[in-house]
């Protein structure tokens, strides 16, 4: 039997990092086809810092509790759950509650941990790879040849992309800020990486595709970057928008679209029931754990912190010097 009570991390007021406080919640129940988690480590993602903030709200009957992916042990079965067992050791897409002691999760949503990977990289997988996954190959269509630019290739979803892309046969290219980042982005796999700081993306990319520009582009960054994206896809390209750092709201010269055919799209994946995230995990374990097992993609993992110190993870994410995945430590016995 799981505990009453457990620690978890709340956000007490919309605010900076300090606004998260360590805080005594009833342990959740898990409804008919979820389970319950003991958790064992948290992915710390930009979302997490979004809702502190007051600027994403968790979905209608979601958790209060930031926390979007885990690791962790099944302790307690929901009613109609029949392919999950008490004991299991998954990984888990939430759609808030990770930073906690115990979470609910739906059982589609559950992952088994690969094989050759310890917990605390289990709970850097599903929020960014789920992510990849449905932005990159199902929206963008990128096909084994294919060029992709990936925007913040430093980042959780961006070292998830260019393993990725690579991994299924395609050419990879990115953008960073920093040369240190240019480095370690090209050790990842990446044909070329890019100082934004220091160099024009758009001229470097028509220069290494020959002027033919790239076939799918996965952007976070919006703003100034749109209209320079599509000059730079290629005639039948495919621009995915997930997130929009320099701003949602733009001018667009939309000839470009027309002449080459471009398609732009886009999507958010919290909010999604979980028959739609059901296939994508199905999708993951098919095509991407046998790459986990294989060695060929892994999480990066660039630093940890103990639970009651989310505030430091918080921060460390909003200063942009962590290159690849933060995670918070639940339970360092069960790492």
């Amino acid at each position: 039997m799981s505990p009453t009570t457990m620690k978890a991390i709340e956000i007490t007021m919309p605010g900076g990092p300090e606004v998260l406080k360590l805080v005594d919640r009833p342990v959740p129940r898990p409804a008919s086809g979820e389970v319950l988690i003991q958790v064992v480590a948290a992915g710390v993602n930009r979302p997490d810092c979004l809702q502190r903030q007051g600027g994403y709200p968790p979905p209608a009957g979601a958790s209060d509790l930031p926390g979007l992916e885990v690791s962790g042990i099944i302790v307690e079965l929901g009613a109609a759950v029949t392919d999950r067992k008490v004991g299991d050791r998954v990984c888990a897409l939430l759609a808030g509650g990770g930073y906690a002691q115990y979470c609910a999760a739906p059982a589609p949503q559950c992952l088994p941990v690969p094989g050759g990977l310890d917990m605390i990289q289990a709970a850097a997988i599903p929020e960014t790879f789920f992510t990849v996954w449905t932005n990159v190959f199902e929206r963008g269509r990128l096909q084994p040849g294919e060029t992709l630019l990936v925007h913040g290739g430093a980042s959780g979803i961006g070292t998830t992309a260019i393993q990725l892309a690579r991994a299924m046969g395609s050419r990879v290219f990115t953008t960073v800020s920093s040369p240190e980042r240019v480095k370690r982005c090209l050790e990842l796999g990446a044909e070329l990486a890019i100082d934004y700081n220091e160099q024009d993306f758009v001229s470097l990319i028509r220069e290494a595709t020959g002027g033919r520009g790239v076939d799918v582009i996965l952007d976070i960054v919006g703003g100034d970057y749109v209209q320079r994206n599509l000059s730079v896809l290629a005639i039948e390209g495919r621009l995915v928008q997930i997130a929009f750092l320099r701003g949602a709201r733009v001018e667009l010269n939309l000839a470009p679209i027309m002449m080459k055919r471009l398609t732009f799209t886009g999507s958010t994946l919290r909010a999604r029931p979980v028959e739609q995230k059901a296939p994508i995990a199905r999708a993951l374990l098919k095509h991407i754990w046998p790459l986990f097992e294989q060695g060929a993609v892994k999480p990066m993992v660039y630093q940890t912190f103990p639970l009651e110190d989310a505030a430091s993870a918080h921060r460390l994410m909003e200063s942009d010097r962590h290159f690849g995945k933060i995670v918070l430590i639940v339970d360092p016995d069960l790492c």
